[in-house]
Order: C-alpha cells, then structure tokens, then sequence
C-alpha cells in the first residue's frame, strides 16, 4: 500500500513482505512445491519480462516449482513475500548461456531493468528492484565478515549465517543523501566530468557513521561546492538497487550563491531559474540536460520548479 501520493520509481513494493514466515522452513518447503505459487527470475542482474496485454511490459511470471528446481537448492532462492496469499519467489542466475534459448525458451525475455524502469508497472518495477538488491548483497556476502568461512542462506534468503563462527549477516542498504541547493528563486546543480557532455543534476553523497541526514547533507554542499546550507527539508525516498543504497531526496536552502566546484567531485556548477529549471527537464535548454523522470533528482528539481 502507497503511503503517500508521491513515488519514485522502484518504490512501493506491494507484497507483503510476511517476515514472520521467513523462519518457518516446513512453509516455505510446502509454498515452493504448490501450484499457486508464483516465481521471477533475474540472470545476470537482468529480470525476465514479458509483453503485456495492452502491448507494454510485465514480470514475466512463472511456477514456483519450476524456479525451486533450477534453482537447485537455498543459494539462489529468495522468498520476496505474499500477493494476497500466493507466496512470490524469486530466482537468481548467473552465467553466459541465456536461460530463454533454453529451460526457460518461450516464457519471457531478459531485459536490463534501469532501462525497463518506466515502461514497467509501478509495482513490477519496485517487485524487481528488490529481488536485484537481495541477490547483489547475497552475491558480494558469500563469506562471513567475522571470520572468513564461507556463509549459508537462512531464513527465506534474507539472512546469511556463519556454521563456523554462528555470526549472522543481514542485508545492508546504504544510506545515500541527495539535495537540491536553493538559494532566493535559484538552484544549484552540478556536473561530474565523466558524465555525458551537458548533463547536470543535484548534488549527493554517501551518509557516514555519526551524521544526521540534515549533516551529511550540510557537509557534501559545503565539500563539493563550497555552500553553507540554513535549512534542510526533506522530499522523498528512493531505493536504488545500483548496488544497494537508499537514496534520500532532500531541498536544502543554502546562505548565498557563491558555488564553488571541487574538481574532484564536481568540474561545474550552474545556478537555474525556476523557468529554466522547468526547460531543463522537458529538454527545451541547448545543450544541457537533467536525469530522467527516473531518477530522484529529476523529481528533486521538477517538485521545486513547479512549485
């Protein structure tokens, strides 16, 4: 259920996510080999999809039993939650063959999701960012962090636990703030040099041990662009499974315009009206670009231009 009007995309998963049964094994044993049960697939990071009825895209849905055996074992099962009552799993693989010119030929395409996102339902789009986000963290967590040992899927596959030692691994989203600087009826957007040729957005930075939201966002202005910020309100949130951050959509109000790029993070800053500002992201200001509805930076600017 959508907790508010506004989403960005890859937010608003609408499974339940029914933790509670994630320690019940005997359960999730009987939901995988029931006909009812539903599975997705991911190779490669890629989800498989499907055309829709109305010529658009979809999960491409398939038996849960199917899923449980490729999947061969716990390793790469994931149990994403319930729709309504039917149990949803998901199915990482890995490999150079694709699984649609074989065991999976006929039932759907592998498509790369950050280019999917859109086109996608809302809810298609946050099912699959998270399944992604699990499998990236299983895939980079295989050893335990405490000593070394290789370490074993618990708990529906949203725990890893450590035979050797009994640690316990659970995912990690990082925590990633992104603001939009404004100043009087102007704001600020910066460019990093290794993106495309005309691109500007706001400005972000990874949250550190011992911030707050509002310091972490009042540190990367002032370190990046040489900015001291007054005030911190906050928009929204987005999950980005690039690999596993959060990202934390704010509009800092900053004491004067005197920018300054870095030219290690940033090579150039550029201050917009709110008239070029809305150019901007319809694509009508030469040469220059914002991301794309996509991305919370886009929503950033377009929630503060209209306003």
């Amino acid at each position: 259920m959508a907790l508010s009007s506004f989403q960005n995309t890859f937010a608003g998963n609408p499974l339940n996510r029914a933790s509670e049964r994630r320690k019940d094994e005997a359960w999730l044993a009987e939901r995988l080999k029931s006909d009812e049960s539903l599975g997705l697939a991911i190779w490669n990071g890629k989800p498989l999809v499907e055309t829709s009825k109305d010529g658009g895209v979809q999960i491409a849905y398939l038996p849960a039993k199917m899923v449980a055996e490729m999947a061969g074992g716990a390793e790469r099962l994931l149990f994403m939650g319930l729709w309504k009552e039917t149990a949803v799993f998901a199915l990482d693989i890995e490999g150079g063959a694709d699984p649609c010119d074989g065991p999976l030929a006929g039932l759907g395409r592998f498509e790369d999701l950050r280019a999917l996102a859109t086109r996608l339902p809302h809810t298609d789009a946050a099912i699959l960012a998270t399944a992604k986000q699990m499998f990236e963290w299983r895939r980079r967590h295989k050893h335990c962090a405490n000593c070394g040992e290789p370490s074993l899927v618990a708990e529906g596959g949203w725990k890893r636990a450590c035979p050797a030692c009994n640690a316990e691994h659970f995912p990690r989203t990082d925590p990633v703030v992104i603001m939009l600087a404004v100043h009087g009826e102007r704001c600020m957007l910066g460019r990093q040099e290794v993106w495309p040729k005309g691109m500007f957005s706001s400005l972000a930075g990874f949250l550190e041990p011992g911030e707050t939201i509002e310091e972490a966002c009042a540190r990367e202005l002032h370190e990046e662009a040489g900015l001291k910020t007054s005030s911190v309100v906050y928009h929204s949130t987005q999950p980005w499974p690039y690999p596993s951050s959060l990202m934390i959509g704010l509009i800092a109000q900053v004491e004067d315009d005197d920018a300054t790029p870095d030219q290690t993070e940033l090579s150039e800053v550029r201050w917009f009206t709110k008239a070029e500002a809305r150019l901007l992201l319809a694509g009508k200001l030469e040469n220059t670009f914002a991301p794309g509805p996509m991305a919370i930076a886009h929503q950033l600017i377009k929630a503060w231009a209209e306003s």
